[in-house]
């Protein structure tokens, strides 16, 4: 991996494929991305062949309306269960926001237009339920490459989930692109709302979601003291979490359920009602961290080799709680991922313009060991401008 110059006019670069000897141009792509969080949406630009070269550009994060994310959580809260989806309207809503982050961010920038061949869109996750074989993501691919007028990609996770995998994680082989020539095995560990794991080593690649990150504390902190998130970890840090209460989360099955495997935001209300009868917030806060620190490090146990180390993105990485207490769970190094150059802020941005260019050359953007699909797994929905 390797940082990129303006102007973006001057990039005459070609990669050659290892596997059938063509030249492969560089494609120019924008990522947008929205977690479970759904504290902004983070837009990030990079030029990639789709295989092993990655040249990361900046990003920048557009926060939702906050009218617009309360409608998002209650959506959440009143997911469809089926293929019937009544969300039109807040679907073209969503778009428009995605739509609207892109020309933001090419105007920020100073970046024409016409420099940009492809754009990657996420989505907004509102329901994931592959044992149903069914995934939402709020995010009309026409609508917006109709606004922008720049090809789009999504429903990323489409194909993955109709084919019996997952659909969950996405990132891994973009990990694993980015990881060529560090120190394995390695964990890659993103700290957003939910949490999920990396495990790389060598050409073995393991992904899965571990459980909770910042969700549940970020729901925590709104609902009670008005405040979006636990800054540095300073509240947890403050508190003693409740041990007993501690251990009937971490007995859910989920914990030891071999991957792969993945979560939706909503698996955790009943978890959350179960914090909420904690009165003190420092305790509140202090269990959910321990929360997540405990079911991270049981990630340990479900991967072949012992990480020589953890490289930490997402939000979560800025909680001083979790960090400190990951170190002292895992016993090995636990850095942030700016420790070997990577952008841990729009990490997951640059993931989905990198897997648009995948889609585009008719590449895996899955494979069984990273959600369960049976057979490595093409996926994306293409949008001509």
């Amino acid at each position: 991996m390797r940082g990129f110059l303006f102007p973006w006019k001057l990039w005459p670069y070609t990669d050659r494929d290892k596997d059938s000897g063509a030249c492969m141009q560089l494609t120019t792509a924008i990522g947008v991305m929205s977690g479970t969080s759904m504290d902004a949406i983070d837009v990030a630009i990079l030029r990639t062949d789709g295989r092993d070269t990655v040249e990361t550009g900046p990003g920048r994060a557009y926060p939702y309306a906050a009218s617009l994310r309360a409608r998002l959580l209650a959506a959440i809260a009143d997911a469809p269960r089926a293929e019937h989806d009544p969300m039109a309207e807040l679907e073209a809503e969503v778009s428009d926001a995605h739509a609207g982050a892109v020309l933001s961010f090419l105007d920020d920038l100073a970046i024409p237009a016409d420099a940009i061949d492809l754009v990657g869109i996420h989505g907004q996750t509102i329901f994931h339920k592959p044992e149903s074989r069914f995934t939402r993501q709020l995010g009309h691919g026409r609508r917006i490459a109709a606004t922008l007028g720049i090809d789009v990609v999504n429903r990323f996770r489409h194909e993955d989930v109709a084919a019996g995998g997952e659909g969950a994680p996405l990132a891994p082989l973009y990990h694993k692109a980015l990881a060529a020539g560090l120190d394995q095995p390695l964990m890659v560990l993103n700290l957003g709302g939910l949490a999920n794991v990396t495990y790389l080593d060598g050409e073995t690649v393991i992904a899965f979601d571990t459980g909770p990150a910042s969700a549940l504390l970020d729901d925590f902190l709104l609902k009670r003291r008005g405040e979006p998130f636990d800054r540095d970890g300073a509240l947890a840090a403050s508190g003693a979490p409740d041990m007993a209460l501690l251990a009937q989360l971490l007995a859910h099955p989920y914990f030891t359920r071999p991957p792969p495997k993945s979560l939706d935001r909503n698996a955790f209300h009943a978890w959350a009602a179960a914090i909420d009868r904690i009165n003190d917030d420092a305790a509140g806060a202090a269990t959910l961290a321990a929360f997540t620190i405990a079911s991270v490090a049981a990630a340990a146990a479900l991967v072949p080799g012992l990480p020589r180390r953890w490289l930490v993105t997402g939000g979560g990485r800025h909680n001083l709680a979790f960090m400190e207490g990951l170190r002292q769970a895992l016993l090995v190094p636990v850095n942030a991922v700016e420790t070997v150059g990577w952008d841990g802020d729009f990490l997951e941005a640059h993931c989905f313009a990198y897997l648009a260019v995948r889609s585009r050359a008719s590449l895996p953007l899955s494979v069984p060991a990273t959600t369960g699909v049976p057979y490595p797994m093409q996926g994306g929905e293409f949008w001509p401008a």
